[in-house]
């Protein structure tokens, strides 16, 4: 199908980076919006915009009725669901094909399938991609406490149904088990509806590395390499880079090849991220994200690809802009993610307005962002405010590019993350990319004891 106006089913820097993909080519954009952003740059920039409801995102832009409403009232050809809110469950891309649309991502049962992280464990042994040791779904305790000795302690608990660091719980032994099994489960039933649960083997120190994937309607998968995701607080991502550092060619060879099978085995269409631990030349499967990534801006920087637009073009039906040959990895780059929270008061969020900003520029340097001086931080949605990534020939230059881009950058009226980027980039195991997925909640630990 022929794709001439997309709906856009998300907010803030995501929303108006699908805005500016779709003006560049010739496609109308609709935005969405709640009451806390009738004035927000994605709103104002977007050919349209159709207004959602109330500010908490339960009656706006979690709403798929009112998002299936606005689509249809704007006559749109397609929906757009950025990352987050609505964009990686499967009932709201059912819906998206049942009204006759299309979903920019990929079909509702390939969703259904990797967002079931025992499903996707079952896909990945099918495509022979290594995964963690574990165990199949367990709902009884006693049953997870025999698994967890076939695996060995320590273990991970993890929800099936899971995604973003929730209802993730370790364990050491058999009796700290037996407690966090019953919490995990509880996390779960309230964060994803479904209190399924498995176990993992938990590894001590590995990366987090993922890969990009691209795949069309035509049957052609292709890898953008791979991202750097190890720094992480409570597993949310704080900074990303890539390619990775260290990384030995022929594993990350076998990464991304074993990115692009799984894909392929799960018949998926898209943009999409495989996500591994790898420890030492090891490598396991952990999950698939079916949705484009806060971290792609990476990704464009080293292979020239335009991620968003490719995403647009497959929607509708054209093949990939790209072969596997021609990406090609040049250079390096570094994501600092800009959260509205203050590192000193253990990451508190700091909603409120920002009452003056100074943009980094100059060469290699990118922030993605919709907020600028005045505009208000609200209350109800995900802190993040900005992503900054700089790119340079070489890792070195890279690091040196982001301290200059963090020193020039300037918020005021409340805190943020910025502060937190440029003390890490001075950290010796930042410096030499060895650090792994223990480093920052150790290094934090260390520096407010």
């Amino acid at each position: 199908m022929t794709i001439d106006s997309v709906l856009v089913a998300n907010r803030g820097e995501i929303a108006l980076r699908v805005v500016r993909a779709c003006r560049e080519l010739g496609i109308r954009s609709v935005a969405v919006y709640s009451d806390a952003d009738a004035e927000a740059a994605h709103v104002r920039l977007a050919d349209d915009a159709v207004h959602l409801g109330k500010s908490a995102a339960s009656k706006s832009y979690l709403n798929v009725d009112a998002v299936l409403e606005a689509a249809l009232s704007a006559g749109v050809d397609a929906i757009h669901p950025g990352y987050g809110f609505l964009s990686e469950r499967p009932a709201f891309a059912a819906a998206v094909e049942e009204a006759g649309l299309a979903f920019v991502g990929p079909p509702s049962s390939v969703i259904a399938t990797m967002g079931d992280k025992a499903a996707a464990r079952a896909v990945a042994r099918s495509a022979d991609v290594p995964v963690v040791p574990g165990s199949d779904e367990v709902s009884a305790v006693e049953d997870a406490v025999a698994a967890a000795e076939e695996i060995g302690f320590p273990v991970l608990v993890k929800a099936s149904a899971g995604g973003g660091g929730r209802g993730i719980r370790p364990a050491a032994s058999a009796d700290e088990l037996r407690t966090v099994v019953v919490e995990a489960q509880r996390e779960a039933s309230s964060a994803f509806g479904s209190d399924a649960v498995y176990l993992e083997r938990a590894l001590q120190g590995p990366k987090h590395v993922e890969v990009q994937v691209l795949a069309d309607t035509h049957g052609t998968v292709v890898h953008c390499f791979e991202r750097e995701c190890s720094l992480q607080r409570r597993r949310q991502k704080i900074l990303e880079e890539a390619p990775a550092p260290g990384l030995d060619p022929s594993v990350r060879s076998s990464l991304c090849d074993a990115a692009v099978r799984l894909a392929r085995e799960v018949g998926y269409v898209g943009a999409g991220t495989v996500e591994f631990l790898v420890d030492g030349e090891e490598f396991f499967f952990i999950e698939m994200n079916t949705r484009i990534q806060v971290e792609h801006p990476v990704t464009e920087w080293i292979t020239g690809l335009d991620l968003v637009a490719e995403q647009l073009r497959i929607a509708g039906g054209a093949p990939l802009s790209v072969a596997q040959d021609e990406i090609v990895c040049r250079g390096a780059s570094i994501e600092f993610r800009v959260n509205a929270e203050d590192p000193d008061q253990d990451f508190l969020p700091s909603p409120g307005s920002m009452d003056g900003l100074e943009l980094p520029g100059g060469p290699g340097v990118r922030v993605d962002t919709a907020l600028m001086t005045g505009d208000v931080v609200p209350p109800f949605y995900d802190s993040l405010v900005a992503k900054l990534s700089v790119w340079a020939p070489t890792r070195a230059e890279a690091l040196a590019r982001g301290r200059r881009a963090l020193a020039e950058y300037r918020v005021e009226g409340l805190p943020t993350t910025i502060g937190l980027h440029r003390r890490l980039l001075d950290e010796p195991a930042v410096v030499d990319g060895s650090y792994d997925i223990t480093t920052l909640e150790s290094w934090l630990s260390g520096a407010t004891d």
